[in-house]
Order: C-alpha cells, then structure tokens, then sequence
C-alpha cells in the first residue's frame, strides 16, 4: 500500500497549513547539467528509451534527491509521452528536441486518433511506485502533463514553434474542430493523470508551456476551459494540483479560476502581486529566473532572499524557478540555490 511522504513540506505549503520552511524542488532538476544524467542518458541510447525504462528513469528521478537535497522530486518522463498511445509518432533529434511524422493538419486526423490505453504508458507507473520504494517514502513524488493547449500545438505544429502560426491559423479557422482535438486531449489527460496517482504520485503538475502565446479570451476559451474540466475530474485522496503556465502575467487572473491547489508563475510576474490575487485562497510556486543561476553565489543568494522576502513568513510558497534548469548550469550553484533556500526560509 502507497505510504505518505515523511518529509511532506510540499505538500503542507500546497494546501496551506504551517510549515517550518519553505519547501524547494526545481523544473527540470534531473537533466543534462549533471554528469551522472548524462551517463544514464548515455547507456539508453537515446531519450526515448531513456524514459520509458524504469530502472534509467528512476535513477534519473533519484539525481536531485542525491545530489541537490530537494524537497520533492519529479518523475523523470515527457509531456509528449501519452501521446504515442492515441496514435501520434514522434522522435527527439538532438538540437531540435520533438518532431513529428504525423502532424495534424485536418478535423480528419483528429478523428483518426486512437483511444487512450493506460497499458501502453505502463512504464511511467513502474516509475512511480519504484521512485517512492528506492528512496522509502521520504520525499514526495510528482508526476505531470502537458496541457491540452501546449499538446495540441505539438501535435499540429510537429515540432517546437516561434509563433505557433499552425496551431492558431488552425484553431482560428476550425474553432469546433479545435476544441474537439482539446476534449479528446482532457479526456485522455484525465485518465493519465488518475492512472499516476494511483500509482502512488502525491502530487500533479500540469503544464501549460504554450499557452502564453494566446489572447486573454483566447486563453479563456481554448486553454483554460480543458484545464478546469481536467482538475474538476481528478480522483484524489491528499494529492495537490499544480497549474503553470507560461508567459502568464498578462492573464493571471484568469489563470488562477482553474482550481488548483497550487498555480507556479514564470518569472515575468511578481510574487507579491500573486500573493495579494491569490489571497490565501491557493498556494504559488516559482519564480527566480533560471538564468540567475549563471550568477556569482552572492547574486543567486540575493535574488533568491527577494523571493522568499516577498512571499514573507506565512505558508503557501513553494520555491521553485520560473522554468527549467539548463543543460551548462552549473551543479554547484544549483545546489548552493537549494541550501540558501532551506537555511534562510526557516520559520
């Protein structure tokens, strides 16, 4: 049976009850800036395998946990991973990241895609459960999606975008079948998601990584709608929800309507303005920009007390960045960032 974090720092600042310190875990925090990921991802060949090997991936998943000091650590996976299971094709080239054989291009391709099958994506359960066992349930484990938005322009620009002019000529010209490619993804993200807390995840986090390329009604429409349906829809026992999106400032408000738990903010807006919205009604996380980690420890220990200082005494802050870490950081600094965060938020 899936036992409860002993170190559940997390998940007291998620639901706002009293913590002793601000708890602290970092997007991307397993990645190419450590030696020893890059000797795993070495022995799997390529990043495909990688991920969809349980034993490679929960070494991974373990790297922060070793190595950092971290107070949660996330699965090591992709946001593209469920999206084989409905029939798209993809591959990951070095230097381009995701491209895809079979983009959508028309209502006919989206009605083509196949049924989501929990069966096919197995190995990320496999991951779960053996994260929490190897380290006996001292940290929280966090699985995740990609947003049904940020999918979706995956799966009709086939590769990583500028502009996003595929995806928003399509959703402008086809609004219906846009929306009806959106509540195919919440349909499926929904059963995944339900599928990783079974598994023993004790927290999600959903990512928006496009969605800041649209308007504020736009965002309304065809990001946040799918985004509501997905948190009202699931199951949970203590399991937090974490929302981010990218590129959020100019439509915080509407971002934080969604219902979850906790909503993580890139660094292009200021958490004392995220404090006042959210009104101790939800919990934040972020938002020291990742790049401040190429800085002098005095600069990452200065900009690092500004968050904390914002945020102040109370409960309800989870330090993270405001994205992810990058592949030439330095693993000194990051863990100097994560030491400076446990020693000066102490209550």
């Amino acid at each position: 049976m899936k036992k409860y974090p002993k170190n559940d720092l997390l998940i007291r600042a998620a639901k706002r009850e009293p913590i002793e310190r601000t708890p602290i875990w970092l997007m991307r925090q397993a990645g190419r800036y450590m030696p020893e990921y890059r000797e795993l991802r070495q022995k799997a060949g390529n990043f495909k395998n990688f991920y969809k090997d349980p034993h490679l991936a929960v070494q991974a998943t373990l790297l922060p946990y070793h190595l950092l000091g971290v107070d949660a650590l996330i699965i090591f996976s992709d946001i593209l991973t469920p999206l084989e299971s409905i029939g798209m094709e993809f591959d990951f080239k070095e230097g381009e990241g995701p491209v895809f054989q079979n983009p959508i291009k028309d209502e006919k391709d989206i009605h083509n895609l196949k049924q989501f099958d929990t069966k096919d994506i197995s190995y990320v359960g496999e991951i779960i459960k053996q994260t929490g066992k190897s380290i006996d349930y001292e940290l929280p484990v966090i699985g995740f999606c990609g947003a049904p938005f940020t999918l979706a322009a995956y799966m009709i620009e086939g590769r990583t975008s500028r502009d996003f002019k595929k995806t928003k000529k399509f959703m402008y010209q086809n609004p219906t079948a846009f929306k009806n490619l959106l509540d195919k993804l919440s349909d499926m993200l929904i059963e995944y998601l339900n599928f990783q807390i079974d598994s023993g995840a004790d927290a999600v986090q959903i990512f928006d990584s496009w969605a800041g390329y649209l308007t504020p009604d736009d965002y309304r429409e065809f990001a946040l709608a799918p985004i509501k349906k997905i948190i009202t829809s699931i199951k949970r026992n203590y399991q937090p929800i974490i929302h981010f999106t990218k590129g959020v400032a100019g439509f915080f408000d509407e971002m934080i309507t969604s219902g979850a738990d906790v909503y993580s903010v890139d660094w292009m807006i200021d958490l004392k303005k995220v404090k006042q919205k959210l009104n101790t009604k939800a919990s934040a996380q972020g938002n020291l920009d990742p790049i401040v980690l190429y800085a002098s420890k005095e600069t990452i220990k200065k900009e690092a007390l500004k968050i904390l200082q914002k945020w102040g005494k109370e409960t309800g802050h989870i330090f993270n960045l405001g994205h992810g870490l990058m592949p030439d950081m330095s693993v000194e600094n990051v863990k100097f960032l994560v030491d400076v965060v446990k020693q000066e938020s102490i209550r």
